[in-house]
């Protein structure tokens, strides 16, 4: 098969890896798609965590027998029981003939040996198809199970003059209504969200997907080391809806009857917490404010990824917010480098992405 169809197929794959998203935590998105006889006769992703993997609901959805085909898949099929038995092995049941993959599965219990059992049985195998495109779509995932530690994002909106507020802090609105409904859209796809309790006390943020009928909302986390939270804001009403954890120094009886977890810390240690929530089996941590919480993330060295929104206005003052404070860096060649930046618009508004590197 020639490189231009293997390439389609395997963008059709990435595709529907990509309807996954924000229900697979903490698996990988992964998208299958079968070929017999240069049509496609099967498609498949992995919906949600827990249900069919998706070679196996590429064979379900399959038309017609899929003996002699060749699937295109994102991600290493698995060869251990988890909450789904192995694909490998399924693979080799249906006789699949040959198998395109874009990544090798990072999981010491998977990584090639799917591939071994597929060769094992006369599978042609080839891997590293798109691979680039592949690790970006699972950069979640592949920190999450090299490190046993959520990746985390980091997302701000700024003026045109790099200020996150106005002197007296109002910053409804720096971007337009598109920029702000993509928002939602990342927020759908981190498993955990965090803010500091100044966010919390000044905008009374929600910090909940708002776009998504189906979606499952992200695990709030307030960095709030004196307890500061009022009991009335909203993500303390809504706990018992939306689980709301609290990172704090004290403890106050009142919160947990309200449905609050508290996280207690003699100090608030972010290495410690990701280590925290790690073992709490959370892949993802979008980090959304404030300016003080951004610095203690990037200073730790903790932040994987950065979303930057730019809104073209300017609004000036020396005492305005800017989207990062802390000590700051002294020589520019020390300053934090972004790599494999993308740019998107939304009519006007600018956002760049980029990883840390």
């Amino acid at each position: 098969m020639e490189k231009t169809l293997k390439n389609k197929y395997m963008k059709q794959a990435f595709n529907l890896a990509k309807k996954g998203e924000g229900f697979v935590n903490p698996n990988p998105l992964v998208g299958a798609v079968i070929v017999k006889d240069g049509r496609v006769i099967g498609k498949g992703y992995h919906k949600a965590y827990g249900m069919v993997h998706a070679e196996v609901d590429a064979i379900n959805n399959a038309t017609e027998d899929v003996a002699g085909s060749t699937m295109f898949v994102t991600l290493e099929p698995c060869t251990h029981f988890g909450k789904q038995p192995p694909c490998a092995h399924m693979l080799v049941e249906k006789k699949i003939k040959s198998v395109y993959i874009a990544n090798l599965d990072p999981n010491p219990i998977v990584y090639k040996q799917g591939v071994q059992i597929l060769e094992n049985a006369g599978i042609k195998v080839e891997y590293g198809l798109l691979d680039t495109l592949g690790a970006s779509l699972n950069d979640i995932f592949f920190h999450y199970i090299t490190t046993k530690r959520p990746f985390v994002a980091m997302k701000y909106a700024m003026t045109l003059d790099g200020k996150l507020a106005t002197k007296d802090y109002d910053s409804k609105w720096i971007t337009n209504e598109k920029s702000r409904k993509y928002v939602h859209d990342l927020r759908n796809k981190y498993r955990a969200i965090l803010a500091g309790v100044n966010t919390i006390i000044k905008d009374d943020a929600k910090l909940n997907v708002r776009r998504h009928k189906k979606s499952r909302n992200p695990i709030r986390i307030i960095l709030d080391p004196k307890l500061e939270t009022p009991k009335d804001a909203y993500v303390v009403k809504t706990a018992i809806e939306q689980p709301t954890w609290i990172v704090t120094q004290k403890y106050d009886q009142a919160f947990v009857d309200l449905g609050v977890r508290l996280i207690q810390m003699d100090q608030i240690d972010l290495n410690k917490l990701l280590d925290i929530l790690g073992d709490e089996k959370i892949d993802s941590l979008f980090v959304e404010g404030g300016a003080f919480t951004h610095a203690a993330f990037l200073e730790a060295g903790l932040v994987n990824k950065v979303y930057a929104f730019i809104g073209p206005k300017i609004i000036g003052g020396k005492h305005a917010l800017t989207p990062v404070s802390g000590e700051g860096i002294a020589l520019m060649k020390d300053a934090l480098q972004l790599k494999d930046i993308k740019i998107k618009t939304f009519d006007e508004d600018i956002l760049i992405t980029g990883y840390i590197k």
